[in-house]
């Protein structure tokens, strides 16, 4: 059974850090691959700043030609908006019957996982492997010591894909935050600019 992390996030646009996170974890933890999910619709975002999906999906696919075992994933992209996750570890888990799934997600959003819908579902029958933030938000005293919660040491990478749009926008070089591709593509397209 091969297990596989899913790291969701809109990766608008996708940077270092994400692949940091994600390579860290999949090369120090005992999981085969990561797959990066992309998000078309975060119900906590608004749509509206986010990049055509399908070019995000490309952006995540440029970045990761070289890791063998980290994967784009866009089977959200089928699935009624906006998007929770239940529902799309239900269908993954119907998908690929032969895979264990589990969760990535950093210790801010753990703080705030008991606001996701049937929460109480996900940590009955998925791991969660949680890297280190900066945050002051605090998790609730049920997750310090769940079975299903392992906290993962990781590099603690403070990069915001929010950061790097206002950046381009403000005409800054972002070029070290983001993978060459994902830079080149970000340029010729004039992506973020307006």
């Amino acid at each position: 059974m091969k297990r596989t992390g899913l790291f969701f996030g809109s990766f608008n646009p996708v940077h270092i850090g994400h692949l940091i996170i994600a390579n860290h974890i999949v090369e120090h933890t005992d999981l085969d691959e990561v797959w990066l999910v992309i998000t078309p619709h975060n119900p906590h975002k608004i749509k509206s700043s986010l990049l055509n999906d399908f070019q995000r999906l490309t952006m995540v696919r440029m970045a990761l030609e070289n890791y063998p075992k980290l994967k784009a994933c866009n089977v959200e992209f089928d699935l009624p908006q906006p998007n929770y996750t239940i529902h799309t570890l239900t269908v993954l888990q119907e998908k690929y019957p032969e895979r264990k799934f589990y969760l990535l997600m950093g210790q801010d959003n753990l703080a705030s996982l008991y606001k996701w819908k049937n929460f109480e579902s996900i940590l009955k029958y998925y791991r969660i492997l949680v890297y280190p933030r900066i945050t002051d938000k605090k998790i609730p005293e049920p997750f310090l010591n769940h079975p299903k919660i392992q906290w993962i040491k990781a590099p603690i990478i403070e990069i915001s894909a929010t950061q790097i749009r206002n950046d381009i926008k403000a005409g800054k070089n972002v070029r070290p935050l983001l993978p060459p591709e994902v830079f080149r593509y970000i340029d010729e397209m004039n992506f973020y600019k307006k």
